[in-house]
């Protein structure tokens, strides 16, 4: 039986949980009091082990935004649009078309930059079957809601991820989904230069249903921020949803963008080479001017 979740199932689900939850390292993530006795033995085995991995055509990471600036319904709306994106009839024609006709896929929450809780870990799609185990786990998770707003954060959690992830992908790929500029942690163009270091691919996902307002530390031009500031690496692109009812749409095009790394025809913005046209530090210094701190 193909997949089917219903929202209000989704919105049930984040009143149980009681709101927020405690932010969850990734796996294999160790502190420094954690580390092995002997990392160094460790290294060969986890070479093998990449060396023995299956081949996948992409691996991507969905970092999703819980921030409180973000409303039950809009986060209901989010996930049930991820997972009928990779449920769908379109993605899964994408995954055919592609040379091993698999992706892995991880799927993470952020919200402040010590605050990301890892949803679905490493999961390979190969057909109908897979992406539909994958859907119904990711509408199954009760919804969160979270303070401040670390896209930075986001990027370095989600660089280690890649490392220890059991496939090999000929593409790694980030995409982030958020409704505000960072505001917490440390600045976003040093993370974003040192995931593109690595040969990482991020796209970006601006939420701009809402007028910008003092309250909710949202921005004029969202999507030049991401353009200008978030994003990068080759094909890089942003997909700003400006309509909340375009708001599953616009999910499913970049979903299947990044798995079939076709460029759509409207709904991109090119990563820029000329200096930012919003400020790359626009939330520290909305943050600070308003809290002072």
């Amino acid at each position: 039986m193909r997949w089917f979740a219903s929202m209000g199932a989704v919105l049930f689900a984040g009143v149980l949980a009681g709101g927020d939850v405690a932010s969850v390292a990734a796996p294999g993530l160790r502190s420094p009091g954690l580390r092995s006795p002997n990392p160094q033995s460790e290294a060969p085995r986890q070479m093998a082990d990449r060396d023995n991995a299956a081949t996948v055509d992409v691996e991507l990471i969905l970092a999703v935004d819980v921030s409180y600036s973000m409303d039950m319904d809009e986060l209901a709306v989010q996930r049930e649009g991820y997972a009928q994106a990779i449920a769908s009839k379109e993605f899964l024609q994408a995954l055919k078309s592609l040379p091993n006709g698999k992706i892995a896929i991880t799927y993470f929450e952020w919200a402040a930059s010590n605050d990301q809780k890892i949803i679905i870990p490493w999961r390979m799609i190969d057909g109908p079957e897979s992406a539909d185990a994958v859907a119904d786990e990711i509408m199954k998770t009760p919804i969160r809601r979270a303070s401040r707003t670390s896209i930075s954060g986001a990027i370095y959690f989600a660089m280690p991820l890649f490392d220890e992830s059991p496939y090999k992908g000929l593409r790694h790929v980030i995409d982030i989904s958020g409704d505000g500029p960072n505001n917490n942690g440390a600045p976003v163009t040093p993370a974003r230069d040192e995931a593109l270091s690595k040969g990482i691919i991020i796209n970006g996902l601006p939420i701009m249903v809402k007028e910008p307002s003092y309250s909710t530390m949202d921005i004029d031009n969202l999507d030049w921020y991401y353009k200008d500031c978030v994003i990068g690496g080759p094909g890089a692109f942003v997909v700003a949803i400006k309509d909340r009812e375009k708001f599953k749409e616009a999910i499913h095009t970049k979903l299947i963008q990044e798995v079939a790394s076709r460029m759509p025809a409207k709904t991109i913005v090119p990563v820029a080479d000329k200096e930012p046209r919003v400020s790359c530090l626009i939330g520290e210094k909305i943050w600070q001017d308003r809290w002072g701190r």
